[in-house]
């Protein structure tokens, strides 16, 4: 007994803990799940346009969610029936009016009841269906959009978020006021005419354009047959510049190979032109007098090579000695051939063996030794 007494107290404590917590979790799930609580009523609706609605979307009267929808089906072949269940203390007017209405910019659509124009008192059966009259589809946002495009690429993403948002509650009745929606449009439209400047500059610009193109149409026509004629040419020469591609590709390979076989001389040529370079300015002297004489060298040696590609030296003066055995020392004098004393004076080189151009005279002998005769 004293047992069970000792067991009988957390078993207690146990039972209202596991309860507690299979309420609160039946109660999370109920929130998660979104479901409606106790008796509910079943109504159906026709819209024209069921586009985004779901099974499980919510039916709020106020918007305040009293309902959730069953299901949705097509029926005569283009009508969309939607199925949905009411809470029982909720009553609705004959003259209820359903409208299919965005919960957010996901995509998200929810049904809105409203109370239409009708007999007061008169109550919507349960199981009733509302007719088209009393139905509204969703606004296009599609087409809504399409037509604010150029506006909405003017602004800012946050902007066309916020401007988007106050045009369908705007449209759909709810929240947004068209004060608000108008404010945002003016500044929108503020915002495009601080811009007016550039987009008027833009516009002038592209008008200077036009009219250039305008003015030289025939050259631009003509630039487009040329170019067309080009292209042509290139695809019909194509495997020609195909084959031009690999011979300069085989080119480039042997020129590699060239320099790589011409680098090593061409390093050492350009070592010795250094070297080169260091003893002309080691000698700048010399240098500099020899291209001070050399115009002077060249006036006297160019007439010698005017005849021909070989030089033409005369011999106008001769003197020396030859030493004999014995010893005796001998003078020697070379005479010039006959016919070239004229040149020698002309050359302003003396002349004092006396020889002449005359035929009638006989030549003088090449060598003349004094005290041994001509020979």
């Amino acid at each position: 007994m004293t047992s069970l007494r000792g067991v009988g107290a957390p078993l207690v404590k146990f039972a209202i803990f596991a309860a507690v917590t299979l309420f609160c979790t039946a109660l999370l799930a109920g929130t998660i799940s979104n479901r409606l609580g106790g008796a509910t009523a079943d109504y159906s609706a026709k819209f024209t346009d069921a586009t985004g609605v779901n099974k499980g979307d919510e039916i709020r009267i106020a918007g305040v969610r009293v309902g959730e929808v069953n299901d949705v089906r097509l029926v005569d072949r283009k009508v969309a029936l939607v199925e949905f269940s009411v809470r029982n203390d909720v009553v609705l007017p004959r003259s209820t009016e359903a409208t299919v209405k965005f919960r957010d910019l996901v995509g998200r659509r929810y049904i809105s009841l409203e109370q239409g124009v009708g007999v007061p008192g008169q109550q919507l059966a349960a199981g009733a269906t509302i007719p088209l009259a009393q139905t509204h589809p969703a606004v296009n946002l599609t087409q809504l959009f399409d037509g604010f495009r150029p506006l909405f690429q003017a602004l800012s993403p946050t902007d066309v978020n916020q401007l988007s948002f106050q045009l369908i509650q705007v449209l759909q009745g709810e929240g947004g006021t068209v004060t608000s929606l108008l404010a945002h449009t003016a500044s929108l439209t503020s915002t495009i005419a601080d811009k007016d400047a550039v987009i008027g500059s833009v516009i002038d610009n592209l008008n200077q354009v036009l009219d250039t193109v305008n003015n030289r149409g025939s050259e631009f026509t003509q630039l487009v047959i040329t170019v067309r004629q080009l292209v042509a040419g290139l695809s019909k020469d194509r495997n020609t510049i195909g084959d031009a591609v690999d011979s300069i590709g085989d080119l480039t390979d042997t020129t590699a190979d060239l320099l790589k076989d011409a680098r090593p001389p061409l390093k050492d040529d350009i070592r010795h032109l250094g070297d080169l370079a260091s003893n002309l300015n080691d000698n700048q002297d010399l240098v500099e007098r020899f291209l001070t004489t050399l115009p002077r060298k060249l006036d006297v040696l160019t007439p010698l090579g005017t005849y021909s590609s070989w030089f033409n030296f005369y011999l106008c003066d001769f003197t020396g000695s030859l030493t004999l055995p014995g010893p005796v020392t001998v003078p020697i004098t070379l005479p010039v051939p006959i016919g070239l004393d004229k040149r020698c004076t002309a050359a302003g080189l003396p002349n004092d063996f006396g020889i002449h151009d005359d035929k009638s005279k006989p030549a003088n002998p090449l060598v003349t030794i004094p005290g041994l005769g001509g020979g």
